[in-house]
């Protein structure tokens, strides 16, 4: 993502982190976390030790691009995904107090604090150094927390940490259709990647076009930053409250891509075959995440004989939580 690194390593996985919010009382209709200035999620964001770079909005979500991935910030959830040796979990705290003091939210309706497993867990701080040390962070924050594995513990897997209790709890709070899609694509072709350095583009908006990234989603409004000397991200807006967002290590040692959307599909194939025409990956993990109104739901039905060309399955899992369904894949060409 950026030029930092460690002998010569960048760490692409991300840690995501999503929260919705409520308020107690059945009125609060005033309640808004867009009332949260810039000012303060760039103080919110150095406990995080990242930074805003870009920032783009529509009628329903703010979405800023940072140095280290992306923030989205709806009426009543916050998504920040960062990569590196962010410091993700150590902003929630002053995040609470922030919500209820500004948009005047006094409840954590749902949480979902989720990653695939690093590359090197060594160069993270302790506090994200492995997943226990996670879990106790967020237990110490939050009651009825559960943590789950996804995959193989001692290879490729995806940690979740989620609320255990039903999502309605208040009157006010009224669920809505909800989905999000996740693949993380690695051992990616080098003539792809070369395409995110200032070495083969100038500009951004020249990566964008020349990887085709602008054609993957239609209707995106598209706000993107190219690193120097490598490195991409991708904020996209789409009407009705649907954000993606793509984000991009290259070096061949360490190559990263990252790609979500909230938009909803009735079948998520076609996506990936996208995608994966898009960066040419040698691996892919996906994560499906829906709830029973959504149309995503029951997902997994589709991967069960689905086949991806030059692509093996691994692993195909799925969770049933009382919110949501989670389907969990990993396909891989052969040598991958």
């Amino acid at each position: 993502m950026t030029s930092q690194d460690f002998c010569g390593f960048f760490e692409g996985t991300e840690k995501l982190l999503e929260i919705w919010f409520d308020k107690y009382e059945d009125n609060h209709n005033d309640c808004d976390l867009r009332n949260i200035q810039r000012s303060a999620w760039d103080s919110l964001l150095s406990f995080v030790n990242c930074k805003i770079i870009s920032f783009k909005s529509n009628e329903q979500l703010d979405a800023y691009v940072l140095s280290e991935s992306s923030l989205f910030v709806s009426k009543n959830r916050i998504i920040i995904k960062t990569c590196g040796s962010t410091t993700l979990l150590r902003c929630i705290e002053p995040m609470l107090y922030l919500v209820k003091q500004v948009a005047g939210f006094d409840e954590v309706v749902d949480i979902f604090y989720s990653r695939k497993n690093f590359m090197r867990p060594e160069l993270q701080d302790d506090s994200h150094r492995t997943f226990e040390n996670e879990v106790e962070a967020l237990d110490n924050l939050f009651e009825d927390g559960a943590a789950f594995c996804m995959g193989r513990i001692n290879s490729d897997c995806w940690n979740l940490y989620t609320l255990n209790t039903p999502i309605i709890k208040s009157k006010s709070f009224i669920q809505s259709p909800d989905q999000t899609f996740e693949i993380i694509m690695q051992n990616l072709d080098q003539k792809v990647m070369q395409i995110f350095s200032r070495d083969v583009c100038s500009s951004a908006k020249e990566a964008t076009q020349k990887s085709g990234i602008d054609k993957i989603l239609p209707g995106m409004i598209i706000d993107d930053f190219l690193f120097d000397p490598c490195g991409y991200s991708m904020n996209g807006l789409i009407k009705g409250g649907y954000y993606v967002t793509i984000h991009i290590t290259p070096e061949p040692h360490c190559s990263y891509v990252s790609f979500e959307t909230n938009v909803p599909h009735n079948s998520y194939p076609d996506l990936v075959n996208r995608l994966l025409k898009v960066f040419v990956p040698g691996k892919f993990l996906m994560t499906i995440c829906a709830n029973e109104l959504s149309s995503a739901y029951n997902s997994h039905k589709e991967f069960q004989d689905i086949e991806f060309q030059n692509f093996y399955r691994k692993e195909l899992q799925v969770c049933r939580f009382k919110n949501y369904e989670i389907t969990y894949g990993l396909f891989a060409k052969p040598n991958s």
